[in-house]
């Protein structure tokens, strides 16, 4: 593996690393998670495909690159790390060679991702403790969206808010929108510049306007919140809700916020679940609020998509992915079925054949739009963009 750079992705209890080849054939990747924890540990996977699990009881961040580093992946060593960064605010447009002033930055718009931002801090600290000559990149999950217009990310709020406080739509999962997007307009058999509407369905959901590669628009705001509804996140809610719960429920401001994150979506509608499979089992089964979680869903996508056809000069197509967007065949027909105004019409047999890591397009011959499937590779997209600031 030649010239390999290191991707890290951390999270507030977990660590996601990829160590990319130069050409990008190849990589080792894992997972630590449960950190901080007495169960904390590392799940490996090398360069044949074999898994391995390492238990480090305890360990935090550092204690977990040092094992990754120093024991999994000491035959390799990388030439530059590429950093996950959830929030750069207004400052970071594009990824950035880390250095202190921008490590301090960082850690100052905590206040905007709380649950992140700090994460993210600590694995560039440890990674400065083990190798600190090694060039080091934040790309910024917000950075893909700083093309947005005014129009599209300020909100209708006194200005004094965005001008002292920085209140304005964000956007999320730019590394995901950006990957995908590119990687469409290189399939693509149309010439010209691409309008591209892209479904990033998860646990978390988001979508994007994006025209010749520049997003225009995107569900998420100024949290990751807005917008889709998602495994657990409420999406769009009246905002009175929070005083209304809290006149008539005595809910608190954290009640309400806890509430709106963690229990609402597709487990808050169905009860049961946030995960799509077991949804549609207890679909089959006459379930009638996991049917309605499923017809929420895909109608909040659809009614986006159509909504998001009025940001671009043209549109090209739609492109589906993430875990649900990739692998849920079922939902993507739900949800291109409501889209008859675009003249979206797909091919069956090729929509159930898109799962587990197909990429391809399942429109018919006679639609208006292209329909594909691309499975996100966010470490791919933060691997090229740290090369291509280093000039590697």
């Amino acid at each position: 593996m030649q010239n390999p750079i290191l991707v890290l992705n951390c999270g507030s209890s977990s660590l996601k690393y990829a160590l990319i080849s130069e050409d990008g054939e190849n990589r080792i990747e894992g997972l630590a998670e449960a950190l901080g924890n007495a169960d904390a540990r590392i799940k490996h996977k090398d360069l044949e495909g074999n898994k391995t699990e390492v238990q480090i009881s305890g360990g935090a961040h550092a204690e977990a690159l040092k094992v990754i580093l120093g024991d999994l992946i000491k035959d390799y060593k990388p030439v530059a790390v590429g950093h996950r960064v959830v929030h750069g605010g207004e400052q970071f447009k594009t990824a950035t060679v880390i250095t202190p002033d921008v490590l301090k930055t960082i850690d100052e718009l905590s206040y905007l991702a709380p649950l992140h931002n700090p994460a993210n801090v600590e694995g560039i600290k440890a990674i400065s403790a083990i190798f600190p000559d090694l060039s080091q990149v934040a790309i910024f999950d917000t950075a893909f969206h700083q093309t947005m217009p005014a129009h599209a990310y300020r909100y209708a709020l006194p200005k004094e808010l965005y001008t002292k406080h920085h209140i304005r739509r964000y956007g999320f999962h730019g590394s995901s929108h950006a990957y995908v997007s590119n990687r469409a307009s290189e399939l693509t058999s149309k010439d010209g510049k691409h309008g591209w509407i892209v479904a990033h369905l998860g646990n978390g959901c988001s979508a994007s306007a994006i025209y010749d590669g520049k997003s225009l628009d995107t569900s998420m705001g100024v949290t990751p919140l807005e917008g889709l509804m998602m495994g657990t996140r409420s999406g769009d809610v009246d905002p009175s809700l929070h005083a209304l719960l809290n006149r008539i429920a005595g809910m608190s401001l954290n009640d309400v916020d806890t509430l709106l994150n963690k229990k609402s979506g597709l487990l808050g509608v169905s009860g049961i679940s946030n995960d799509m499979r077991d949804l549609e089992k207890a679909q089959q089964d006459g379930h009638e609020d996991a049917i309605l979680a499923l017809d929420m869903f895909a109608y909040r996508v659809a009614k986006y998509i159509l909504a998001y056809s009025a940001a671009l000069p043209t549109l090209t197509g739609v492109v589906f992915t993430g875990g649900v967007g990739e692998n849920g065949a079922d939902m993507r027909s739900k949800i291109v079925e409501k889209l008859k105004h675009l003249g979206a019409k797909f091919d069956q047999t090729k929509n159930q054949a898109l799962f587990r890591g197909a990429e391809g397009s399942f429109h018919s011959e006679d639609s208006s739009i292209e329909l594909w499937v691309i499975p996100t590779d966010e470490e791919h997209q933060i691997a090229t963009e740290t090369k291509a600031i280093l000039g590697l």
